[in-house]
């Protein structure tokens, strides 16, 4: 069976399983995906893949984990900012990866387009507008 990793996240849990997820609505799917894989616990991670062609318009931070970002096409800037609020700027291009370290706030700039890949510690992820 294929599922469309655009738009149903896969969740990779504990003893080396894999499910496909419900289709990805916004940071209020985050609530019902802890539910699901609650037996996970943080060492559950989501794996989702995004098309973007504008800057995001919210910060998000992963408490439980870090983030692998991988850029497959086009050009992505990831702006991180730690507890202390200082900014960094990442830029990726294709099959460029970085890390958003666990309980670091992230966005993202993109000048044109660009396809990405993350591997998250969805666990406790939070929000915030931009």
């Amino acid at each position: 069976m294929t599922h469309n990793l655009a738009s149903h996240p896969v969740h990779l849990g504990l003893g080396g399983t894999a499910c496909a997820e419900p289709e990805f609505t916004g940071m209020d799917w985050y609530g019902p995906y802890i539910a699901r894989h609650a037996a996970d616990g943080a060492d559950g991670r989501l794996v989702s893949l995004y098309t973007f062609t504008q800057d995001w318009d919210s910060w998000e931070m992963h408490p439980e984990g870090e983030e692998v970002v991988i850029c497959l096409d086009g050009e992505i800037t990831l702006i991180q900012e730690d507890a202390q609020g200082v900014r960094q700027e990442v830029a990726l291009s294709a099959g460029e990866c970085a890390i958003n370290p666990r309980g670091v706030w992230h966005t993202a700039n993109v000048a044109a387009s660009a396809r990405v890949l993350f591997i998250t510690a969805g666990w406790g992820t939070q929000g915030r507008a931009r």
